[in-house]
């Protein structure tokens, strides 16, 4: 089961078609249990990210892996609509297709993966899923933080 809420009415939002999309993906990721998205606006991602990350500033997604006492549930995804919007105009796709990027990227985070982390595995898998499930360019791709730089020895 999986619910995906809307806060801002948004008419280039496809709910259906991004449940189907996200059931995809979860297969592909290999992460099983429910799931629930909230697709808001800057200031509740921003609000999310100082209350959980002590970061001042909104982002485009966040997740939240479910713990242990949530049995069948693999986690949160708060995507921001306002900042799904500009990147897909500054990357030249849809709305629809930003935030399916940022599902998958949310789904690989509550998987266990970290970009910030580690040495670009997450970046490869991403990249892979992106092809899989015929996505645009992948979120870490284009941010360039993919691969973790090795300290000069």
């Amino acid at each position: 089961m999986l619910m995906i809420v809307l806060v801002l009415p948004n008419r280039r939002i496809r709910k259906a078609e991004l449940e189907t999309f996200l059931k995809q993906a979860q297969r592909a990721v290999g992460l099983r249990g429910t799931l629930s998205v909230l697709l808001a606006d800057d200031e509740e991602l921003k609000h999310l990210n100082t209350a959980f990350r002590g970061k001042h500033k909104a982002t485009d997604v966040l997740s939240f892996p479910a713990d242990e006492l949530a049995v069948g549930h693999a986690g949160d995804i708060a995507i921001s609509l306002e900042t799904a919007a500009r990147q897909a105009g500054k990357f030249g796709h849809s709305l629809q297709n930003e935030v399916k990027i940022l599902l998958l990227h949310g789904l690989l985070h509550l998987n266990g993966m970290d970009h910030e982390t580690d040495e670009g595995e997450m970046a490869a898998r991403e990249a892979k899923l992106r092809v899989r499930l015929k996505l645009p360019v992948s979120l870490i791709a284009r941010s360039g933080s993919g691969t973790k730089k090795k300290a000069a020895r």
